[in-house]
C-alpha cells in the first residue's frame, strides 16, 4: 500500500486507549511509530491472565515498534533525549503536568527539537477547574452530553464500546497531522493539544446544534424517530435495521415487502411527520410482521426492493458478509507466538490500493535492541 506518512517517525509515549490509537492511526498511514513503555510491564493495557499482550493491547497497537525506557535512569533519559532529536511527533496522554514531572513536557522537548510537533492528550483539558480529574471513556461520554444519547431511562446501563477514548484517538491523529503539514511551510512544530472531553463535544455536534438552533435537548430516541430508524427481530431470532428516512419510495418498497401496502391508510401512518409521532406504534406493527420470515427471507426481499436494511450482525458474522469479504476488510500476518495474527485493515485506500499488509503488535521491548543499540552506542562513543 501507498505509504502517505512514509519518512515520518513517532514517538509515542502512550497508555490504555487515546494515545496508542493516536499513534496506530499514524502508523496505518506508513509513520514508524516507537512506543515508549516501561521495563517489565509496559502499556497496562497489556495486562491479560497473566501475560502481557491483552485483547485490548492487540487493538490499538498494531505496525508499531516497542521499547523500553526509565526516563529516570540517566542513561535511559539520555537515549530518549536522542530518539527526540530526531524524531518527527512525539504523543503523551499522562495527566496533566506528569509529562513535564518526567522531563518530557513540551517546553524541553521542543528545545530539543523545534521542529517537533507534540501532541498532548488529556481528560478534562490542560488547566481549568477540572483538569486534574481523572477521566475514563464513560466519564467522556457522560460530561460531553453523549452518554444521555444512549442510555435507555427504561433500562439505564452503560453500552457500546469504548467510544470516547477512540474518537479522542482520532481527533488527536487528525490535529497531528495538520500540524505536520504547516511544518512544512515554516519548519516548526506545534503544541497539539486535545481532551476528551472537547473530542467528545465535537462529535456530539448534531445534538448541540439542535439545542442552539431550536432549544431541544435530545435524548436516545430522538435520532432514530427522526431518521425513522428499526432494529426487528426474525423468524429465526436474528435481527435486522432498516433506516428509512427518505425518501418515500422506501416506505413504499418496505410495504410492500411486508405485503402491507395499505399501511399508509391509517392516519398513524400516513406521512412522515405521522410515522415520526407514533414511531413505537410502528415498531409493534413491524415488529409482528418480521417474526414471520427468517432474516436471510427478509434481506432478499428487502434488496428486490431498494429498501435500506442490513443484518444486524454480529462480530462473528460481519466480516463474513459478502461485501466485507470483496473489500478484504479482514487481514491477517504471520506472528512469532501466537501463529496467525488477524485485524481489520485501515479503511482508507489510496489511489485504489488497500492497505492489506499489517505488523501484528509489538511484545514488550521487541525492539529495544534494533532502536537502542545505535543509540545507546553513539552515546557511549560520545563519552
Amino acid at each position: 500500500m501507498s505509504k502517505v506518512l512514509e519518512g515520518i517517525t513517532v514517538l509515542e509515549q502512550g497508555t490504555f486507549i487515546t494515545g496508542p490509537a493516536a499513534g496506530m492511526l499514524l502508523a496505518d498511514l506508513g509513520a514508524r511509530v516507537i512506543k515508549i513503555e516501561q521495563p517489565g510491564s509496559g502499556d497496562p493495557f497489556r495486562a491479560f491472565r497473566g501475560g502481557l499482550y491483552s485483547p485490548h493491547f492487540q487493538t490499538y497497537n498494531r505496525n508499531k515498534q516497542s521499547i523500553t525506557l526509565n526516563t529516570k535512569h540517566p542513561e535511559d533519559a539520555a537515549a530518549f533525549d536522542e530518539l527526540v532529536r530526531e524524531a518527527d511527533v512525539y504523543i503523551q496522554n499522562f495527566r496533566p503536568g506528569a509529562a513535564e514531572r518526567l522531563g518530557a513536557g513540551w517546553e524541553r522537548l521542543h528545545a530539543l527539537n523545534p521542529r517537533l510537533v507534540y501532541c498532548a492528550i488529556s481528560g478534562f483539558g490542560q488547566d481549568g477547574p477540572a483538569s486534574g480529574r481523572p477521566a475514563y471513556d464513560t466519564v467522556a461520554q457522560a460530561a460531553s452530553a453523549y452518554l444521555k444519547l444512549l442510555v435507555n431511562p427504561s433500562n439505564p446501563r452503560v453500552v457500546g464500546p469504548a467510544l470516547a477514548d477512540a474518537m479522542t484517538g482520532f481527533y488527536a491523529a487528525y490535529g497531528v497531522m495538520g500540524a505536520l503539514i504547516e511544518r512544512g511551510r515554516t519548519g516548526v512544530g506545534r503544541r497539539v493539544e486535545v481532551s476528551m472531553l472537547e473530542a467528545m463535544c465535537h462529535f456530539n455536534l448534531d445534538a448541540f446544534t439542535h439545542y442552539f438552533s431550536e432549544g431541544e435537548v435530545m435524548g436516545p430516541f430522538s435520532r432514530p424517530s427522526v431518521s425513522q430508524s428499526y432494529v426487528l427481530e426474525c423468524a429465526d431470532g436474528k435481527w435486522i435495521a432498516l433506516h428509512m428516512s427518505s425518501p418515500e419510495k422506501f416506505w413504499q418498497g418496505l410495504a410492500d415487502a411486508v405485503e402491507r401496502t395499505d399501511i399508509f391508510d391509517d392516519p398513524r401512518f400516513a406521512t412522515r411527520e405521522a410515522r415520526i409521532a407514533h414511531q413505537d406504534d410502528m415498531i409493534l406493527v413491524l415488529g409482528e410482521l418480521f417474526k414471520r420470515r427468517t432474516r436471510e427471507q427478509w434481506c432478499a426481499r428487502l434488496l428486490a426492493r431498494d429498501v435500506p436494511h442490513a443484518p444486524m450482525y454480529d462480530t462473528s458474522e460481519a466480516l463474513e458478509d459478502p461485501q466485507a469479504r470483496h473489500l478484504q476488510l479482514a487481514i491477517e500476518a504471520p506472528h512469532p507466538t501466537m501463529g496467525t495474527w488477524r485485524t481489520v485493515r485501515s479503511p482508507v485506500s489510496f489511489d485504489g490500493e488497500r492497505a492489506l499488509t499489517v505488523t501484528p503488535p509489538p511484545v514488550l521491548g521487541q525492539h529495544d535492541e534494533e532502536v537502542l543499540g545505535p543509540i545507546r552506542e553513539r552515546l557511549r562513543r560520545q563519552g
